[in-house]
């Protein structure tokens, strides 16, 4: 019979935790490509190993899957407009695309680099037998799916 330390070992797949670290070096399904079915769609919440996720499909057609808070405010991006190639803030604006780099800052004037040192946390995303998979591991290039 399994202690309880030992079943929380085994079952708890949050950031950090020996499981969910250990899940993280493999591809992982994170949706039905049928949820996510038009470019510039509504956004799709996601849950995958213990962090909230907001998926989306961008104008030419990437799949985005961004930490759900806007790391300006932590706004919910759920709550964000999906347009030209990027999910844009609800609450200041900011909009991120798929690789989450924010390409726009309204409230910053256009010479302004600030948006180049702003990132939201994303995952890589691929379509494939009807499903969308995503790699949340350290390493910089994925494995093969």
């Amino acid at each position: 019979m399994l202690t309880k330390d030992d079943n929380d070992l085994l079952c708890r797949v949050g950031p950090g935790t020996p499981m969910g670290n250990l899940m993280r070096h493999y591809w992982i399904p994170a949706a039905r490509t049928a949820e996510l079915p038009t470019r510039d769609g509504a956004p799709l919440r996601v849950r995958l190993l213990g962090e909230d996720l907001v998926a989306f499909r961008t104008t030419s057609d990437q799949i985005g899957l961004l930490a759900h808070g806007c790391p300006h405010r932590g706004a919910s991006l759920f709550y964000g407009r999906n347009e030209d190639d990027g999910l844009r803030c609800v609450y200041h604006g900011w909009k991120f695309d798929a690789a989450g780099a924010c390409v726009d800052m309204p409230s910053e004037p256009p010479e302004c680099d600030f948006k180049k040192k702003v990132r939201a946390a994303a995952y890589p995303c691929v379509e494939r037998g009807g499903l969308i998979w995503t790699y949340m591991g350290p390493r910089r290039t994925p494995p093969p799916l």
